[in-house]
C-alpha cells in the first residue's frame, strides 16, 4: 500500500522550526554583547567555561560557572532572576546550551555568538584578573581591575588609571601585554611594593600624567608630587584628592611616617573611590564623605589590623569595602563584623 508522506513531512518540518523559533534566549553579536554590557547596569555576566580556561583569560567582570559541572543549574540559582544574564564560552556552543538551560529555569538570557574567540578577534579586552564594575551617576561603567596587593587599574570612558603598578610580588604581571598604556599613573609612596620605575616606564606614553608623593618623585626623578590635602583635575573630569596615610601605633611610626605617603580619592561623575595606601585608621578618615568604594589595607604590623579595618570602615561608611594589601592576614571575620555594608573579599594579598 502506498503511504502518503506529505502530512508526515509537514509535521517533521513544523517540529524542526518550532525547536529553533521557540528558543527562549537571544543570540548577540560581539558588538551587541559589548553594548549591552556597557549600557545596562543590571546585567550579570557569566563565563561558562572550565575554571582552567577562566583563569587563563576572561571578560572583565565575568563570574565563572562551569557548564560541564554537575551542579551548574544549582550554582546558577545564586544569580538574580530579575536581572538579565549574559553568557559566553570559547566558541559559543557551550554557552548556547547553558543559555537554553538558564532560560528553562526562569532567567532572561543572552548568548554571545562566536564566544571569546570572536571577542578577542574583534580586538576586545580580556583579563586574567578579577574586575569589579561600578556605575557613575550618569550610568557610565567604571571597571576596577584587582591586579594584586596594592596594585589596581581603574578604567573609565577609555581612560586607564594605574595605581601602585609593580610587576612582581608573587603574581607576575606583564603590563606591556596585559594592560594598555596609562593615561594616569598614581603612586602612594616609595616602598618597593608600590613604586617600580621600570613598570612606570612600560606604562608611560606621550601625555601620561604621573603623580607621586615627594619621596617617590625624588627617587625616580620625574613626575608631579602631590601632598596631603591637595587636589587637582584629571582627564575625563575626574577629581583627584591626596589624603593622609600613615602609621599611628607606637613603634610602627617609622614604617609610614605622617606627611610622607598618600591615599587617593577619585571622584568620577559622582562615584567616589578611596584607595587608602599604606595607613592605619587615622583620624583624618572622618573627613571622608560619600565614599562608594573603599580599598583598605590590612597587613599588620605595617598597616591595619582587622580590628582597625573594621573601625575605619565604620567611620568612612563606604557602600562597598574591598580589603587589599593583606598578605596572610585572616579577613574571614570582616563581613560578619560589618553587616551594614557590602564587604568583598578578593585575591588581593
Amino acid at each position: 500500500m502506498e503511504m502518503n508522506m506529505k502530512p508526515l513531512t509537514i509535521m517533521m518540518a513544523f517540529c524542526f522550526l518550532s525547536l529553533f523559533s521557540c528558543k527562549g534566549y537571544k543570540d548577540l553579536s560581539v558588538n551587541e554583547f559589548e553594548t549591552m554590557l556597557a549600557q545596562d547596569q543590571t546585567v550579570q555576566l557569566v563565563d561558562v567555561r572550565t575554571p582552567e580556561e577562566y583563569a587563563e583569560n576572561h571578560l572583565p567582570g565575568a563570574l565563572n560557572i562551569d557548564w560541564k559541572a554537575d551542579d551548574f543549574a544549582e550554582q546558577a540559582q545564586m544569580l538574580d532572576k530579575d536581572r538579565p544574564v549574559l553568557v559566553y564560552c570559547r566558541s559559543g556552543r557551550r554557552s548556547a546550551e547553558a543559555a537554553a538551560t538558564l532560560d528553562g529555569i526562569g532567567f532572561k538570557t543572552y548568548n554571545m555568538k562566536g564566544g571569546i574567540i570572536a571577542w578577542t578577534e574583534a580586538g576586545k579586552r580580556v583579563t586574567k584578573y578579577e574586575v569589579e564594575r561600578f556605575w557613575t551617576a550618569s550610568g557610565a561603567p567604571v571597571d576596577i581591575t584587582l591586579i594584586k596587593h596594592g596594585s589596581l587599574e581603574i578604567a573609565y570612558n577609555g581612560l586607564s588609571i594605574q595605581i601602585d603598578a609593580v610587576s612582581g610580588l608573587g603574581k607576575p604581571t606583564d603590563y606591556a601585554t596585559e594592560f594598555p598604556k596609562a593615561d594616569v599613573i598614581l603612586v602612594t609612596h616609595e616602598h618597593g611594593d608600590h613604586l617600580e620605575d621600570a613598570t612606570i616606564a612600560t606604562l608611560t606614553k606621550p601625555g601620561t600624567i604621573l603623580i607621586l608623593n615627594e619621596k617617590s618623585r625624588k627617587q625616580i626623578g620625574r613626575g608631579e608630587a602631590m601632598h596631603n590635602g591637595e587636589s587637582r583635575e584629571l582627564p575625563g573630569g575626574i577629581k583627584l584628592e591626596a589624603v593622609p596615610a600613615y602609621n599611628t601605633t607606637p613603634g610602627r611610626e617609622m614604617f609610614h611616617p605622617q606627611g610622607n605617603g598618600s591615599g587617593y580619592v577619585l571622584t568620577i561623575d559622582g562615584l567616589k573611590i578611596y584607595v587608602a595606601g599604606d595607613t592605619e585608621d587615622v583620624p583624618e578618615m572622618a573627613d571622608l564623605k560619600d565614599i562608594c568604594v573603599a580599598f583598605l589595607p590590612v597587613n599588620q604590623p605595617y598597616t591595619m589590623t582587622p580590628e582597625q579595618c573594621i573601625a575605619a570602615a565604620k567611620v568612612i561608611k563606604p557602600k562597598v569595602l574591598i580589603p587589599y594589601h593583606f598578605s596572610q592576614t585572616d579577613l574571614s571575620g570582616l563581613p560578619a563584623a560589618l553587616p551594614e555594608m557590602d564587604v568583598r573579599l578578593r585575591q588581593m594579598q
